[in-house]
């Protein structure tokens, strides 16, 4: 019986990954460097280790990605404070059904603390959530299914009983491997099959979602 939802952040419930993306390329542009769509995409879902690594392989140990990831985040900071943080299609409904109906709901992302608070405050979207667990707070980033494991340690619930909601790979091989079902909303990159199967289910949109719990479908 489905008691609880754990939800990724961006480029699942926030529609970041196009804005990050933007950020990196004007940022790398200044150092001589040119970042690629599909150079972005083996970054997403990847604990900040994991993307320092990438970054370093691509374009040298002396790329000073920590330094960008900074400029970066100011870049999207600014951007969401003036035009607003976009949220996907369907997330403010599903988190009212939720609320409503007494489902528990957790916010596990790979993001730290401090941005995570900002951005669930920006969107306006804080209150619908019982807890949250970031990037910062667990030893072992996605695809390690510690997060997932602890979001449901911190909720008081089964692994059989929460289901994972994730845009990335990274994302869904942590659910898979921490035995909780996982729906993929594609983002920026359909998952490579042997990922998709790991899935309950692929849907357009949270929206979809929404029908499948509302339909008793989980």
């Amino acid at each position: 019986m489905l008691k609880a939802v754990i939800f990724d952040m961006d480029g699942l419930m926030i529609d970041s990954e196009r804005v990050t993306f933007d950020g990196y390329v004007i940022e790398c542009n200044k150092l001589g460097h040119t970042m690629t769509k599909e150079f972005y995409k083996t970054l997403l879902g990847k604990p900040i280790a994991g993307i320092y690594d990438q970054f370093h392989k691509e374009f040298g140990e002396d790329f000073p990605i920590e330094e960008v990831i900074l400029k970066v985040h100011a870049y999207m900071a600014d951007l969401f404070e003036t035009k607003g943080v976009p949220v996907k299609p369907g997330l403010i409904e599903l988190l009212k059904y939720l609320k409503e109906n007494n489902y528990k709901t957790i916010v596990a992302t790979s993001s730290n603390r401090h941005r995570v608070d900002v951005i669930l405050e920006n969107a306006k979207i804080a209150s619908y959530f019982d807890d949250s667990i970031c990037g910062d707070e667990v030893s072992k980033g996605k695809p390690n299914p510690e997060v997932f494991l602890k979001s449901c340690e911190k909720l008081g619930v089964n692994p059989d009983e929460a289901l994972v909601l994730e845009d990335s790979e990274a994302g869904i091989l942590a659910a898979h491997s921490a035995e909780i079902r996982v729906i993929c909303i594609p983002d920026m990159k359909y998952p490579e099959k042997e990922y998709a199967e790991m899935t309950h289910d692929i849907v357009k949109s949270l929206n979809d979602v929404l029908t499948l719990i509302k339909d008793q479908q989980l």
